[in-house]
């Protein structure tokens, strides 16, 4: 930690504090899982996570990326002790996976897949909100009709989530940013003070005035030992329960790629320019999703979100991080009756904002106006993640993305320049030469770019920048070569000089 930039992190996590408060609740809520859970990832993410980590900037908590999986989780698993193991066995999986050095895993998922991802999980955020901000009946649904639904909202708790969402709007414009004042307080502060005063207001009316279920319900305290009676244990009894272990897995998968993209992203945002290292990151998030998991913690990511806010409010080391985590932790544990006037509307306000962020029209024209190859992955991802579940839409979208590849691959000739002229007496002289790595993947290419060359041609084959030719690449050129004569086809092939290395004993040096 370091100490001479308290004067900038401080203030820092100050600000990212009230960013977290509602956003621990909101993704808590989201997840159906109790708010409580919401707040002690929080706490984790910025004390633990931030103590074991090595990023300066980046801030850890639970993450909107993680609430489809952590719903469906639950409904799967049957219970939140269950669904608790999960978490820990993820953490230590990630452990695992920092300690092996696999931080360059994100790079291996493409960006188009990863794109639907977030955006398929914008969608089922937006419309998982939908009740809670009309502040429907529980049990009502779409399926009931237009006039039972109408029936069910509540004007009191709509009234809230349109005046919450209209304040984080305008939160989100120029003229608020330019303001030295107004910028200085960030929207969803406003957007929950402005609802409480609300819930205040409404609380003599009769038609407007919000009951228990329309807020957030934190368990109250009136002692330390009742406190810590409120943390929720796993339940260890269940080690051996295939689904368990296959949610875990699916959390330390996609916590640590949503952990490995923030971390690309504030690296590029940091004004020093200071590289966080991904595998001790991988190390950090696997520590804190099993401490949170120990706890009853949902599980934690790096997340973008208040890692650009705590940038953009000049936090210098991560001191800012660890400092948000304390105030969290005091707040938690003094001001949970404060908690409970908070307004689910305004916490399904800033989720809507969230998942439109995360799937913006924006972003589909601009994966369209990147072509086919993009296009159709990302839009197979999203279908995927909404209409199954986030596994079985990756994947998909990961099988779209290798057929886009292997079929560039069929039809690119990157690594094939072919020449075509006429020589004496009209015969038809092709220059076929070949790049440097050529894979088993331009297989299926070559064999069709030699089965186009027509009879009584002169081939001419040039190997002399090629490094590595696959040993089906070869095996094909050598069918080619066999039957070649059949056709009166000439094949000229000009092979790669070996390399003699000439040694300067005065340029040599030793590298430490």
């Amino acid at each position: 930690m370091d100490l001479q930039n308290l004067k900038k992190d401080i203030p820092a996590s100050v600000v990212v504090f009230f960013v977290a408060l509602p956003l621990c609740l909101g993704v808590a809520l989201a997840s159906g899982a109790p708010l409580f859970s919401g707040l002690i990832a929080g706490i984790v993410g910025g004390i633990v996570v931030g103590a074991v980590s090595g990023s300066r900037l980046g801030v850890s908590g639970p993450a909107a990326g993680l609430t489809v999986i952590v719903l469906s989780a639950i409904e799967t698993l049957g219970s939140f002790e269950l669904f608790l193991l999960a978490v820990v066995i993820g953490g230590l999986i990630q452990i695992v996976l920092g300690l092996l050095r696999a931080g360059i895993l994100g790079y291996f998922f493409p960006s188009s897949v990863i794109n639907g991802m977030l955006t398929g999980i914008g969608l089922i955020i937006v419309l998982k909100q939908i009740p809670y901000a009309f502040g429907l009946d529980e049990g009502v649904s779409f399926s009931d009709g237009a006039l039972s639904l109408l029936s069910s909202v509540h004007p009191g708790v709509l009234v809230i989530f349109a005046l919450s969402l209209a304040l984080l709007i305008v939160w989100e414009t120029p003229l608020v940013k330019r303001s030295r004042w107004l910028a200085m307080v960030p929207g969803p502060v406003v957007a929950v003070l402005s609802s409480v005063l609300m819930y205040l207001l409404f609380s003599n009316s009769a038609s407007l005035g919000l009951n228990e279920s329309h807020l957030v319900s934190v368990p109250v305290a009136t002692s330390f030992n009742e406190f810590i009676g409120l943390f929720t244990l796993p339940d260890f009894s269940q080690l051996n329960n295939p689904l368990v272990w296959t949610v875990a897995v699916t959390i330390a998968v996609v916590a640590s790629l949503e952990t490995l993209l923030s971390v690309e992203a504030i690296d590029k945002m940091d004004p020093l320019k200071r590289t966080t290292p991904t595998n001790r990151e991988l190390v950090a998030q696997g520590v804190g999703n099993s401490v949170s998991g120990l706890i009853g913690g949902l599980p934690v990511t790096q997340v973008i979100v208040r890692s650009s806010v705590n940038l953009q409010t000049g936090a210098r080391s991560k001191a800012s991080t660890i400092c948000h985590g304390v105030l969290l932790m005091v707040c938690v544990a003094t001001l949970p009756t404060w908690l409970n006037m908070i307004p689910l509307g305004v916490l399904a306000a800033v989720l809507i904002l969230t998942g439109y962020k995360l799937a913006k029209p924006a972003l589909f024209r601009k994966m369209w106006d990147n072509g086919t190859e993009q296009f159709l992955p990302f839009l197979i991802t999203v279908f995927g993640v909404v209409f199954t579940d986030l596994l079985t839409g990756v994947g998909l979208g990961v099988v779209a993305a290798i057929f886009a590849l292997l079929r560039r691959n069929y039809l690119n000739s990157h690594f094939l320049h072919k020449k075509q002229d006429t020589e004496q007496g009209d015969r038809i002289r092709i220059r076929m030469q070949l790049a440097e790595e050529v894979t088993f993947l331009n297989k299926g290419a070559i064999r069709k770019e030699l089965s186009e060359v027509p009879d009584n041609a002169h081939v001419i084959l040039d190997k002399r920048n090629c490094v590595y030719i696959n040993h089906d690449v070869a095996e094909a050129i050598a069918d080619f070569i066999e039957t070649a004569a059949n056709r009166g086809i000439d094949v000229e092939i000009i092979e790669r000089k070996p390399v003699v290395p000439i040694w300067d004993d005065r340029s040599f040096r030793e590298v430490a």
